[in-house]
């Protein structure tokens, strides 16, 4: 399957529309974004091997984290399109591919860890 990227920014915003309104209207200085794979800083500060690759990364500093402190850059959070098309078999799956793991990535810039993401799921 292919889709262009302007297709895949508007399945982005879709799934964003579907998510929990609460969670979402609480998102703060926030920029959501695309690209097509993990770059190469990225896989080396997560340490990624050759075998792996991740469907979305949140990088910034966790709400439950802060203790009130307001920052000026954005954090970030983006969805990998290359992994997430790799992992669905048609449209349907990749629509709730890219709304789980935006929803993943949500609930990191909440402070949730990967133990408690699994629990909530």
């Amino acid at each position: 399957m292919t889709i262009t990227n302007e297709q895949f920014d508007q399945l982005i915003n879709q799934a964003l529309e579907q998510l929990p309104g609460e969670h979402v209207k609480r998102i703060k200085n926030v920029a959501i974004l695309a690209q097509d794979d993990p770059d190469d800083e990225q896989r080396v500060r997560l340490k990624l091997r050759n075998d792996q690759t991740l469907l979305g990364l949140y990088e910034g500093v966790p709400l439950s984290h802060r203790q009130g402190l307001e920052t000026s850059l954005p954090d970030k959070i983006t969805l990998f399109k290359n992994p997430l098309l790799a992992r669905s078999h048609d449209l349907l799956s990749l629509k709730e591919e890219i709304k789980h793991t935006l929803w993943h990535e949500i609930a990191h810039y909440y402070g949730l860890d990967h133990d408690k993401i699994r629990e909530l799921e």
